[in-house]
């Protein structure tokens, strides 16, 4: 019986030894400690993060990023990180946030938490300021471009009059050229292309005339982080109040936040 007893005892602290550490019960805390605020990023997915011509990164998630470590008084780190690993990174402890674009919904709520929205991220009908639509009605008659089998092109394809001409293209590029060209009237996109068409060519600004599906990002911290939570979203709150989210929006994304986000 001792001996099992025994074996019992030292199988439990194997077990506790090499079990994965839980996320702290204060990050905050933790954050303010160290000096320094952790945070995930995305390295290939412009204008949300990217590596600039001078290798360093840059885009619309390291200014939120830079803007969270500024607000706590900390210095800031940033962890690139792909698609498929950021929501591990943060769980295993490598980070402290995770601001990668990064939409919610309830298999990521089942694991981790999230602030309020940051960013917009959603897919519209674009065109140029002087073309007159305000809903699908009103792309009767029109030519609108889209890239085959996005979000995009299955949404509108529901919504479309049987009056609009639909052009489908390969690729992004394909979809942003034809718009560039005239060779449709508008474009169904996300804001992100608009964003790019802006890059490449300012006076064709796209102006979004009406929405088809909104997906905002959010920041992505561990469970049970209230104090680490509470304190993110006031950092939100504040920049959407005294603009400085705005001013992010606009350099990155060429337009002003939705109202509603």
């Amino acid at each position: 019986m001792i001996t099992r007893r025994l074996l019992l005892a030292v199988t439990a602290c194997l077990t506790l030894a090499t079990a994965p550490q839980l996320a702290s019960a204060d990050g905050l805390a933790d954050i303010e400690k160290a000096g320094t605020l952790r945070v995930a990023v995305p390295q290939d997915f412009p204008p949300f993060g990217s590596v600039g011509l001078d290798m360093k990164p840059a885009g619309y998630d390291i200014d939120m990023a830079a803007l969270i470590a500024q607000k706590l008084g900390v210095k800031l780190e940033l962890v690139p990180v792909t698609s498929a690993n950021r929501i591990p990174y943060l769980q295993t402890g490598k980070v402290d946030l995770v601001i990668s674009s990064m939409g919610k919904n309830a298999e990521r709520e089942a694991v981790i938490d999230f602030s309020t929205a940051y960013a917009p991220f959603y897919n519209g009908v674009f065109a140029p300021a002087d073309l007159a639509i305000a809903s699908a009605d009103d792309l009767s008659g029109k030519v609108v471009g889209v890239t085959r089998g996005a979000i995009e092109d299955l949404e509108l394809s529901k919504i479309a009059p049987p009056e609009a001409t639909i052009k489908r293209y390969e690729d992004n590029n394909g979809t942003i050229s034809a718009f560039l060209s005239g060779q449709v009237d508008a474009i169904a996109t996300g804001n992100v292309v608009a964003a790019a068409i802006l890059e490449r060519n300012p006076p064709k600004k796209p102006e979004m005339k009406f929405l088809i599906k909104n997906s905002p990002c959010y920041i992505g911290l561990n469970k049970n982080e209230p104090a680490l939570l509470a304190k993110v979203d006031d950092i939100i709150a504040a920049a959407k109040t005294d603009g400085s989210l705005n001013a992010i929006s606009e350099k990155w994304l060429g337009m002003d936040l939705p109202a509603d986000l």
